[in-house]
């Protein structure tokens, strides 16, 4: 069922196939990630094993104290002094009191000792395996095929890059430092209780069982619920992240009622979702926690009225001396807790496999393009490119994007690609970059097949431009030497120079050093456009792409950056997409598209006077609207109502 705003909560979790397939998240996680932290990770378990042991130690030199001390057993005899040689230990009841209690205080001391190298070992592993898996998780993200991301929301990476890798910390500190403690405790006091008294530890220990398989349960039915939940929060986080940042459009547009109402549909299924994990968890954890009382209990019952008439109650036989007893409640109070911390920590266990499966699934996802470690780097002669027979579609199901699309154009040489929207002229161009790779045909850059080069060479040799020319956070100059971040000032005023953005920088309040704001949303348009046009000079590539760069600008400004696109592009072999025909008529060739197949070729004198689609185009742009065959405005009504359906289509998915 869907809520209002369009949100399918039935939908599959968009990382569901994935996890599907990530075996031992946990374990997997630990030994590719946990190994560079093997001596941090043994210092933790080593320390946290000997300070839990010296936290066994005081409850048995009080049975000590009061059963040898304060009573008229053997004080040689008894359980924590008989590893001690007994002509080390003192004769007189004053000096056996004050070896007690230098003993206690000792326990404190060498106990606390040990929690400080407790915390700082398991601490120092959560933290180096929680960076590790984060960068890497990143790492491996941004080298996936525009595809992948084309498929997931922003929201939803940024949930596995963020709260899935912190959900990692808790149980790599807090849930492995309570197991630890839950397996001494649980082993150390067994093995106590039973060298004490074995009769009266099968009455201490009876709820053990119990508790073992109501835990068991308990795990069977929280699994799924975090994975739903992990996938909730996703769906929150891409929801926030798609109207942060479309706020303009929202405020522009008076939909601030119905945005909170897309908002509070989303947080409503997390919070149901999280409620029922939560629901689950405040019915088990006093559940398991009564249940651990009931050893506790058993214990005082039996063991104090054994005390009282000296003799076991039922059948149970021989004494039971009174420091005995009392260490027997002590242990038996300590144990309740690290029982009931038990579901505490398959709690934490479960919510960390959740996460770990969203990440790996993330780090296992195969993009269709194939990345050659051992390829040979691209050597740029002349700047011949050619296609050849290119088909492609982004889905391999659907039909074709790009159909049989050849042509050559010279090293030097300007090409641009028109066509109505929808034609398939940025795919044509995504396709050189390798941002997605062909499905039939190839494309070779001076004879060299771009699959069959290194991708990194590929990249280096392309200057890109855009029509939304995105800025990152930070100062102008930063923005400008993005990429080629070993330029000096003075390069990259020069390419500012040469992009027509010099003169307005200089009047920032701090010239190169400005902060642009968030997706540079303190300039213009222009003066981004103008930005990204710099970037481009002074990476001096040897192929440059141009999609639109002049598209969202006014006149006066487009004769600007016009001028500094045609500096650009002198000598260079050049790309370009357009709508404004205007701006692409000088162009040595013009390929027009029309779904996604070349339909017309030619110099801007030759398209028009072959009065086509090139030359209908051309008129709309002119104003001579009443002069369009019928059949043209019939076809564009026909591509538009294509464009519209593909993009619901997209909105559903």
């Amino acid at each position: 069922m869907s809520g209002s705003g369009g949100v399918d909560w039935d939908d599959d979790d968009p990382f569901e196939e994935q996890r599907d397939q990530v075996e031992s998240p946990m374990r997997r996680l630990l030994f590719e990630y946990g190994r560079p932290y093997w001596f941090s990770v043994t210092v933790g378990l080593i320390a946290s094993v000997l300070a839990r042991a010296l936290d066994l130690l005081p409850a048995l030199l009080l049975a000590v104290a009061i059963d040898a001390i304060f009573g008229d057993a053997a004080f040689a005899e008894q359980v924590p002094l008989v590893v001690l040689p007994e002509a080390w230990l003192p004769a007189t009841q004053e000096a056996q009191f004050w070896l007690v209690v230098a003993a206690i205080a000792g326990s404190f001391v060498l106990g606390a000792v040990f929690h400080w190298l407790r915390n700082w070992g398991f601490n120092a592993f959560s933290q180096g395996v929680q960076h590790d898996v984060r960068t890497a998780t990143y790492d491996k993200m941004q080298r996936l095929d525009m595809e992948f991301f084309a498929n997931k929301q922003t929201g939803e990476m940024m949930s596995v890059l963020s709260n899935d890798v912190n959900q990692l910390e808790r149980f790599l500190n807090e849930g492995m430092n309570s197991a630890t403690r839950l397996i001494v405790m649980v082993v150390g006091i067994t093995f106590l209780l039973f060298w004490l008294n074995p009769q009266l530890a099968l009455v201490s220990l009876a709820p053990v069982p119990l508790i073992a398989i109501f835990t068991y349960v308990f795990v069977k039915k929280i699994q799924p619920k975090y994975a739903a939940v992990r996938s909730s929060v996703g769906k929150v986080n891409s929801r926030l992240e798609n109207n942060l940042g479309g706020i303009n459009v929202i405020k522009s547009s008076n939909t601030e009622p119905y945005e909170s109402d897309r908002v509070e549909d989303v947080s409503r299924k997390y919070y149901d979702t999280n409620w029922e994990a939560i629901w689950l968890r405040i019915k088990f954890f006093p559940t398991l926690q009564v249940i651990s009382g009931v050893g506790f209990v058993l214990t005082f019952l039996v063991g104090g009225y054994w005390v009282f008439t000296g003799s076991g109650p039922g059948p149970f036989t021989g004494t039971l001396e009174t420091g005995v007893f009392v260490a027997f409640i002590m242990y038996t109070q300590q144990l309740v807790w690290p029982m009931a911390q038990f579901g505490q920590v398959i709690n934490m266990y479960q919510r960390a496999a959740a996460s770990s499966e969203r990440i790996f699934g993330l780090m296992d996802e195969e993009g269709r393009i194939e990345r050659d470690e051992e390829a040979e780097d691209l050597e740029v002669r002349a700047g011949r490119v050619e296609y050849d027979h290119v088909g492609f579609g982004y889905d391999t199901d659907d039909d074709r994007v790009i159909d049989d699309v050849s042509f050559d154009v010279e090293g030097g040489e300007t090409v641009a690609l028109v066509g109505p929207t929808g034609a398939g002229k940025s795919t044509v161009l995504k396709l050189l970059l390798r941002l997605y790779d062909v499905d039939e045909g190839s494309i070779r850059v001076d004879g060299q097949d771009v699959r069959e080069v290194s991708l990194s060479s590929l990249r280096r040799s392309m200057g890109y431009v855009g029509q939304e020319s995105f800025l990152f956070y930070g100062t102008v100059e930063e923005n400008i030497a993005y990429g080629s971040f070993d330029a000096d000032r003075e390069e990259i005023v020069a390419a500012a120079k040469a992009a027509e953005a010099h003169e307005f920088i200089q009047n920032l309040p701090d010239g190169y050093d400005t902060m642009v704001g968030e997706r540079g949303v303190k300039l213009s348009g222009g003066q981004r456009q103008r930005v990204a046009i710099a970037r481009a000079v002074l990476k001096d590539p040897d192929i440059l792409v141009l999609d639109e760069a002049t598209s969202d600008v006014d006149t006066e400004t487009e004769m600007l950056i016009q001028r500094s696109i045609d500096d650009l592009t002198e000598n260079r072999t050049t790309f370009a997409i357009a709508h404004r025909l205007s701006t692409i008529k000088d162009a040595d060739q013009i390929l027009v598209l029309e779904g996604g197949e070349i339909v017309e070729r030619g110099t801007h004198g030759e398209l028009l006077a072959n009065d086509g689609l090139y030359a209908h185009l051309w008129g709309v742009q002119a104003g001579e609207i009443d002069e369009l065959p019928q059949e043209f405005i019939e076809r564009a009504q026909r591509r538009q109502a294509r464009t519209e359906v593909d993009v619901d289509a997209d909105d559903d998915d």
